[in-house]
């Protein structure tokens, strides 16, 4: 579990014994101990199955594909995958690809309901560029959502990450945003539901070569 599910529970289970110690009324003390448990639930972070295999990008967030879509601009196209959480999936983010953490770039911003194709452009967002030691880079971006107030990306560029590795999470419901070289081979499409860390997104060759990110994260959604 994610800590901040335990300073979350800890604290309204406090609240529901000084509510029952004042009042002795089960109705008011149910309240805070139902929150309490759907934040230790929230917060939960399950082991995963991290799959092995040359250029393998593996997703960075649970939730549902809601779009895939390619992007040219004047360095070459590129590959953008979306992916919504809702409030029901596990909310820690991992790692795409093993490489060198090369830049993050954090943008202050809106709240919009994350299902919001100008959520892109106009939400706190954070975003991380890794470098595989095949040459190739993959980028990822939290965007908060409209519940969200909080993205945690605890990495700093020049650190090592592995596949599947955990490096933050964002908090009550949001989107991640994937950029992938144009020529990788998806295995996942819209509607799919993956697991961060164990599904597959899809397949690189080692000469494939990431044109500018800010670019293509700035592109509107079709």
């Amino acid at each position: 579990m994610v800590r901040d599910g335990y300073f979350y529970g800890i604290a309204l289970l406090l609240v529901a014994v000084l509510v029952w110690f004042l009042t002795r009324r089960w109705e008011l003390w149910a309240v805070p101990v139902l929150l309490a448990l759907f934040f230790l639930w929230f917060f939960r972070d399950p082991q995963r199955v991290i799959p092995q295999g040359e250029g393998l990008v593996v997703s960075p967030a649970d939730g549902k594909v809601t779009e895939t879509l390619r992007i040219t601009n004047p360095e070459g196209e590129v590959l953008r995958l979306s992916i919504f959480l809702s409030v029901f999936n596990v909310h820690v983010n991992r790692s795409p690809i093993s490489g060198v953490l090369r830049d993050v770039v954090y943008r202050k911003g809106q709240y919009l309901n994350a299902m919001n194709p100008a959520s892109a452009e106009k939400n706190e967002q954070n975003m991380a560029v890794v470098e595989a030691d095949a040459g190739y880079s993959v980028a990822f971006t939290q965007i908060a959502g409209l519940l969200a107030r909080r993205i945690v990306f605890r990495p700093k560029p020049g650190d090592r990450l592995e596949r599947g590795e955990r490096v933050g999470l964002i908090k009550f419901g949001s989107r991640v945003d994937v950029l992938l070289p144009g020529n990788a081979e998806l295995h996942v499409k819209m509607g799919d539901r993956v697991e961060g860390g164990a599904t597959i997104l899809a397949t690189i060759p080692s000469a494939a070569v990431m044109p500018e990110m800010e670019e293509a994260f700035a592109e509107p959604i079709a």
